[in-house]
C-alpha cells in the first residue's frame, strides 16, 4: 500500500487547486481522479473561455441551507488572491461582463496550469484511477481503486457532484458522506434549462432577448433564449437555482421600455401607421415579436383599441408560464444541494466528526450564481482545506 500525509480524490478545480496548495506547504499529497484528463470541468467551463472568478462576490451570491457557511473560506482566498495566483502563473484575465473575469488564454491553459503547479510543488496526480471504497481506520484512511491501495492520514474529497455526467461525474462523494453518517442535501441540477409542456415556441428555437425573469422572490436580467423545450439563457439558468414545480415564472421581454407609454409616444409623433410586429421587432427577433404579438401582429399602433394595448403589454411585461422540469443532469451547469455544511467546519472544511477527513468543491451544499462564482469557490474551500491540513 502506498502512503501519503494527504490523499485528494478527485482532480477537477477544488481537487487540484487543494494539492498545489498543500504541497506548497510541504505535504506528500496524491491525487486519483478516474479520468484520462484532468480537471474536465474546467476545460469548458464558460464555452471554453474559463469564466474563473467574479470580483463582485459575496455569500449572498450562493445557495445554502446556511446562507453564512462560504464567508470564511471566501476571506480566506478571495477574487482578489485568484486574480494574483492567475497573473503570478502567467495567465490573463479579461472582464466580459459586470465583475466576470475570464481567462484570455481559455479553460485548456487553466487546466494545463492547475496540473503544472501541483507537479512542480511536489504533488502526485494519478489518472485512470477510478476509487472503489473508502475506510476510515485510527490512524487515517485506505483508499482502494481497482488493483491498488492507499493511505493517508488525512482524506480530501473533491469529486465534485452530479452535473456533466459525460465528463465521468457521479455521486461518489455523497456515498463516501452515507457511509459515515453524515447527512447529504438531497442533489439536484442547477443552473439548467427549464421545460414548458406544450411549448408552443418550438419553432423559434435560438432566438434570444434580453428579459427580466422573475421565479418568487428573486429575479435576474439577462439573455433569455427559446429552445425546443422550454427555455434557456443565463436569465433562466440563473432561476433554475431558485425554482421547483410550484413555482410560476414571470417574465419581462421588453424591460427597456414601457410598451403603452411607447404605443402613446409613437402616435403623437405621427408613427401611428407602424405595424405592432414592426414595432415589437425593434426589440426582439421578428418571428418572435410576430408570435407574441399573435393575432394582433398586423394591427397599427393607431388601431390598437385600448383592451388590445393592456393584453399586448400583459404579454411583454407580464408572460407567465409554469415550467414542469429541468433538462436534468446532462444539461446542469452545476449541482445543487450537497454534503450538509452543518457536518463540516467553515474554516478548514474539515467534517467534524471525522478529524482528518475534508469534503470541499461542489459536492458541498454551496452553489453559487452562474458568472464565475462557482469556480471561486472550489478555489476557496480548496485553500481553506489545504491551509489546516495538519503535518
Amino acid at each position: 500500500m502506498k502512503t501519503y500525509s494527504v490523499l485528494i480524490v478527485g482532480a477537477g478545480a477544488s481537487g487540484l487547486f487543494c494539492a498545489l496548495t498543500a504541497a506548497r506547504q510541504g505535504h506528500d499529497v496524491c491525487v486519483l481522479d478516474p479520468g484520462h484528463k484532468l480537471a474536465r470541468k474546467v476545460r469548458i467551463a464558460g464555452g471554453g473561455r474559463c469564466n474563473f472568478t467574479n470580483t463582485d462576490c459575496e455569500a449572498r451570491h450562493y445557495l445554502s441551507e446556511n446562507p453564512h457557511f462560504c464567508k470564511s473560506a471566501l476571506a480566506q482566498f478571495s477574487p482578489w488572491d485568484t486574480l494574483s495566483f492567475f497573473a503570478e502563473e502567467g495567465l490573463t484575465a479579461e472582464e466580459k461582463a459586470e465583475g466576470q473575469m475570464f481567462c484570455e488564454q481559455g479553460g485548456g491553459a487553466v487546466a494545463e496550469m492547475l496540473e503544472r503547479c501541483a507537479v512542480e510543488a511536489g504533488a502526485r496526480l494519478v489518472s485512470n484511477c477510478a476509487v472503489e471504497d473508502i475506510q476510515a481506520r485510527e490512524d487515517g484512511f485506505t483508499v482502494y481503486t481497482d488493483g491498488q491501495s492507499y493511505g493517508a492520514k488525512q482524506l480530501v474529497i473533491a469529486t465534485g457532484g452530479r452535473s456533466w455526467p459525460a465528463l465521468q461525474s457521479s455521486g461518489f462523494a455523497y456515498e463516501v458522506a452515507h457511509k459515515l453518517g453524515l447527512r447529504v442535501v438531497p442533489p439536484r441540477p442547477s443552473l439548467v434549462p427549464l421545460m414548458v409542456p406544450q411549448w408552443p415556441y418550438a419553432e423559434l428555437s435560438g432566438l434570444s432577448c434580453r428579459a427580466e425573469v422573475r421565479c418568487g422572490d428573486v429575479s435576474f436580467s439577462d439573455d433569455l433564449l427559446l429552445t425546443h423545450r422550454g427555455l434557456s439563457g443565463p436569465a433562466i439558468l440563473q432561476v433554475s437555482s431558485f425554482w421547483n414545480k410550484s413555482m410560476e415564472l414571470e417574465l419581462n421581454i421588453l424591460p427597456q421600455i414601457d410598451f403603452e407609454q411607447e404605443v402613446k409616444a409613437a402616435r403623437q409623433e405621427k408613427r401611428a401607421k407602424i405595424h405592432v410586429k414592426n414595432m415589437l421587432g425593434k426589440y426582439l427577433p421578428q418571428r418572435f415579436a410576430q408570435a407574441i404579438a399573435g393575432p394582433l401582429a398586423d394591427k397599427t399602433l393607431g388601431d390598437l383599441r385600448r383592451e388590445e394595448m393592456q393584453t399586448l403589454s400583459q404579454a411583454v411585461h407580464h408572460w407567465t408560464l409554469k415550467a414542469s422540469k429541468t433538462e436534468g443532469w446532462t444539461k446542469a451547469e452545476v449541482t445543487g444541494g450537497g454534503v450538509d455544511t452543518q457536518c463540516l467546519s467553515s474554516k478548514t472544511m474539515q467534517v467534524r466528526s471525522v478529524p482528518g477527513l475534508y469534503f470541499i468543491g461542489e459536492c458541498v451544499d454551496v452553489t453559487g450564481w452562474l458568472g464565475g462564482y462557482n469556480l471561486q469557490w472550489a478555489w476557496s474551500s480548496g485553500y481553506a482545506a489545504a491551509m489546516s491540513l495538519k503535518k
